[in-house]
């Protein structure tokens, strides 16, 4: 047992200096890169190989289909920048097939380097073109210190000097033409690594809406309280009410239910009602993910946002707690998820600060069209330096000012979460009822754990053990209300992270049958001490 509390302690120390990391893809599934993205092009990231030959004979590779774009390219973020001054050389194969062309554009392929914050990242772009031949696999590399580069802005620096790129495209046969261009990527590598970003690994809070009925008062708060005005800000609608008419839990599903109907409350007499809820929970740095479907309808309006804990707005969970110092837009305010009707098919994330904010310069989004008839995971993954947006982890923006001041930068104190659907004055006469549904909500963040705690093994019980499908920890004289466990295998892989309410004295896991037969660790901290225990999974 001591190997595994070595073991363990060991995983998640590291875990506060994360090591560098490659930039590379085989498409095989053994790759670094997760983010890649197709600008006016269809990509698929795991196609057969149709041409098994020459210098590559792999299985799959990443399909480039330009269907007649007018700025076509692929491309992917990376989590840090690009240190050029050692490591500045870029190189993957590629195979474009002569049946795929029209037009008469010059065989070619560009990789460009961009800051992917910008509102333009093109702006600042530095590009090497390499010419190529049709009909064959061939290595193309580029070399930022030794080939010939263009910058856009003549202006800008070499970009060997430059720390300023986190984004990389690929284009083949140039843009401004809407010619159409098939081609296959294989085997992309960077010669240097990146440093990694935090590891958020810790689930500390979370909502898997499994109890049916109204919503669970002790996470969440109905925000109903009308401003002075009395009508709530944007020029919205309807009135927010704490009813189960407009939020409920049913079938493990969130409802935030958006009606036509007249309703009168605090002396004001609306024609729509809906629900705006606040968490009771508030934290600094680290990566939420809500798997949510949209509603539609012209006029509609539902948001996944976060203001900051301090905000003085009467009526705000965290106000009446007596926090409200600071008014809007200096509390800051992040928008995870913003959608409107009007716009069926794009959904977009955005920040407000005291330095940019109601018609914020700040913001970004993707298309995505079966918002509202299928479930996507909309996330932010906060650190001290950016916030980063994703739609089922495609990133559309990020949010990294050079100068992070009181006035660009009011992110690095507490935040909470809001869910809500507002109604617009545009809304549709034959509008009835739409709702956001929401699967889950899950707040990781990064190990605390440091080499000065010591992992105990506990006397605590865990039964069955071998376990199948479930497995309970026995909690005798803990003082915990909720419990976060960790589930490691023993080469230090978190498989799971859990939160569960401590109910007479233990708490269950279930539906573990997925697990493969082997020896788990369940690692969780009570009384401010990490324990572990081992646990056989069987079949």
């Amino acid at each position: 047992m001591k190997y595994f509390q070595l073991l363990l302690l060991l995983l998640l120390v590291s875990t506060l200096c994360p090591k560098a990391q490659s930039v590379q893809d085989d498409f095989e599934g053994n790759g670094t890169i997760t983010s890649w993205y197709g600008d006016a092009c269809n990509i698929n990231t795991s196609f057969t190989n149709p041409v098994q030959q020459g210098i590559n004979t792999s299985a799959t590779v990443l399909r480039y289909e330009d269907y007649g774009g007018q700025y076509a390219n692929v491309r992917f973020d990376v989590a840090n920048n690009f240190d050029l001054l050692i490591y500045h050389t870029f190189s993957f194969k590629i195979y474009v097939p002569s049946g795929g062309l029209t037009g008469s554009q010059t065989n070619q392929v560009s990789l460009k380097l961009q800051d992917g914050t910008l509102v333009e990242p093109w702006s600042t772009q530095s590009e090497i073109i390499k010419p190529i031949l049709p009909d064959q696999w061939q290595t193309v590399t580029f070399d930022f210190a030794g080939d010939t580069y263009i910058n856009l802005n003549p202006g800008s620096a070499p970009p060997i000097t430059r720390g300023d790129f986190n984004r990389v495209l690929i284009q083949v046969n140039g843009e401004n033409n809407y010619d159409h261009v098939l081609a296959y990527i294989d085997d992309f590598s960077y010669d240097g690594t990146i440093p990694a970003g935090p590891v958020f690994d810790i689930l500390v809070w979370s909502d898997e809406f499994d109890t049916e009925g109204a919503v669970n008062s002790a996470k969440w708060f109905h925000q109903t309280q009308l401003p002075i005005a009395g009508s709530w800000y944007n020029g919205e609608i309807q009135h927010y009410t704490d009813r189960t008419d407009n939020s409920y839990v049913e079938n493990g599903v969130l409802k935030i239910v958006a009606k036509k109907e007249s309703f009168t409350d605090q002396g004001y007499t609306k024609q729509y009602t809906s629900a705006r809820l606040n968490s009771k929970f508030a934290f600094t740095y680290g990566r939420i993910e809500v798997r949510a479907k949209l509603p539609s309808g012209v006029g509609t309006w539902p948001a996944i946002w976060m203001l900051g804990k301090n905000i003085n707005e009467d009526g705000a969970y965290w106000d009446t707690q007596g926090y409200g110092t600071t008014l809007w837009p200096d509390c800051g305010e992040i928008d995870i998820m913003e959608h409107w009707g009007s716009n069926q098919n794009y959904v977009q994330s955005a920040t407000h600060t005291p330095s940019s904010f109601g018609a914020t310069v700040n913001l970004g989004g993707q298309s995505i069209s079966t918002a509202s008839t299928d479930f996507h995971v909309y996330a932010m993954e906060w650190t001290s330096q950016k916030l980063v947006f994703s739609v089922d982890d495609i990133p559309h923006f990020t949010y990294n000012p050079v100068i992070k001041d009181a006035s660009t930068w009011p992110f690095d104190l507490e935040q909470y979460l809001i869910l809500n659907v507002a109604i617009l004055p545009e809304i549709s006469q034959s509008f009835t009822a739409s709702s956001m549904e929401i699967d889950y909500i899950r707040i990781y963040q990064q190990s605390t754990l440091n080499s000065t705690e010591i992992l105990k093994t506990p006397d605590f019980n865990v039964y069955p053990n071998p376990f199948t499908d479930n497995i309970t920890i026995r909690l005798d004289n803990a003082s915990e209300q909720n419990l976060i466990v960790g589930l490691y295998t023993l080469d230090g892989r978190l498989v799971n992270s859990y939160s569960r309410p401590v109910s007479d004295s233990k708490i269950t896991l279930n539906k573990l049958e997925y697990l493969p037969e082997g020896i788990y660790l369940l690692v969780f901290k009570t009384d401010k001490q990490y324990y572990s225990i081992k646990a056989i999974k069987s079949r």
